[in-house]
């Protein structure tokens, strides 16, 4: 009782800062648990409702905000009757196609009666891993933000495949809340804040109040499970990477119970309702904050330990002559961890090398890399403006 007062003293103390900021830029995440009802599918009209009314609010105060919402798939299953979300992809992308017009038609119908414009956003991951279409999508965002528009971000399902989604919209949420330099974020989900355990199922489960760094988690001795409505695809292990992922973009991140949104205004006044998670300073290079949580890996190099030290103490580039194994098959310009002999990530970053070439040279001085490959070669293989420490 006593650490979760402090925490929650800790929480009133850093609002008081935030509060001071008249408009902010807030991202709210809603998940399909919280959309639908789990024994039909069908959406809860009355939530999403509130949700519209309360976000309205919140434009008509001055902040800027951003929804994320799931839903397409859920709501595509009720509209064709489907009694389970489909596991074959082509289905599922169809039944997203269905589902999708149907909830932005439920989302205009009510922010037109409250005056409120808004606009569909649609995204697959491949709109942020190219560098000029993440820029790109970062001016949209901010052109409609200026315009007093609240933008409703779904995960392109009808065109994403495998290799190029998102996984979940909790992912999408914290990448959009980065993208916009958003002072919140807010995943609402089917709990009311996150737990020791599952409160579901563990009666002796500790609510947490504030987590102040991710490493706290193992203090806490977090456990996280699976959505339990059978129409969603993120469990609490989502939300708590969401909350990665924008706390080092400099976003302070709330899970909290969507089943009552205007806990959202409460929140940001104040209130200590939900779990917090505090914010990292907000990163200057935003080019290496895109690379190590926008990018997907796509390969993996083992260094010895000369190369380790000299990239985690002497903030080096990599060199080929530090690469003892390479793992997988990548392009140059892709992105790859680097990792030390045990296995463990050290760092990620920009590969100048084919996969194939890399291993040709792997081990090697770098002088001695234009007369192995048969041309000349850059120098190095992760340049250090390309580099960054995990």
């Amino acid at each position: 009782m006593a650490t979760d007062n402090r925490q929650q003293s800790t929480v009133n103390r850093q609002q008081t800062t935030v509060n001071r900021q008249h408009t902010q830029t807030i991202v709210v995440k809603i998940g399909t648990s919280t959309l639908t009802r789990s024994t039909t599918g069908n959406l809860a009209l009355s939530t999403i409702a509130t949700l519209v009314e309360v976000l309205t609010n919140l434009r008509h105060q001055g902040h800027q905000v951003v929804l994320v919402s799931s839903g397409a798939v859920g709501v595509g299953c009720a509209r064709l009757g489907l009694t389970e979300r489909p596991r074959n992809i082509a289905l599922k992308q169809a039944v997203a196609a269905v589902g999708q017009g149907r909830l932005m038609r439920v989302y205009d119908d009510l922010f037109t009666t409250l005056q409120q414009p808004i606009a569909q956003v649609l995204l697959t991951r491949h709109d942020l891993v190219q560098r000029s279409s993440y820029v790109n999508a970062s001016n949209t965002f901010g052109q409609l933000l200026r315009l007093g528009v609240i933008p409703i971000v779904n995960e392109n399902d009808t065109v994403a495949v495998d290799e190029l989604k998102f996984g979940d919209n909790d992912t999408l949420s914290a990448l959009v809340a980065s993208l916009v330099e958003a002072d919140w974020l807010f995943v609402l989900t089917d709990v009311d804040r996150l737990y020791s355990a599952d409160p579901r199922s563990n009666p002796d489960a500790q609510p947490i109040a504030l987590v102040q760094s991710m490493a706290q988690l193992t203090e806490f001795q977090v456990k996280t499970g699976d959505s339990r409505s059978g129409w969603g695809t993120g469990g609490m292990v989502t939300k708590i990477e969401a909350a990665r992922i924008a706390t080092a973009s400099g976003v302070r991140t709330v899970i909290t119970n969507g089943r009552f949104p205007a806990n959202i205004e409460k929140i940001i006044n104040g209130e200590s309702i939900g779990t917090q998670f505090e914010p990292q300073p907000r990163p200057v290079n935003a080019r290496k904050h895109w690379i190590a949580n926008v990018l997907i890996p796509v390969g993996k190099l083992y260094l010895d330990a000369g190369a380790v030290n000299a990239i985690t103490q002497g903030g080096k580039s990599l060199l080929a002559a530090g690469i003892s194994q390479i793992e997988g098959e990548f392009q140059a310009e892709d992105a790859v961890r680097l990792c030390d002999t045990e296995g463990k990530e050290i760092a990620r970053g920009l590969v100048n090398y084919h996969s194939l070439e890399l291993r040709q040279i792997q081990g090697c001085k770098s002088d001695q890399i234009a007369e192995i490959l048969g041309y000349p070669g850059v120098e190095t293989v992760v340049h250090r403006d390309n580099l960054v420490i995990v």
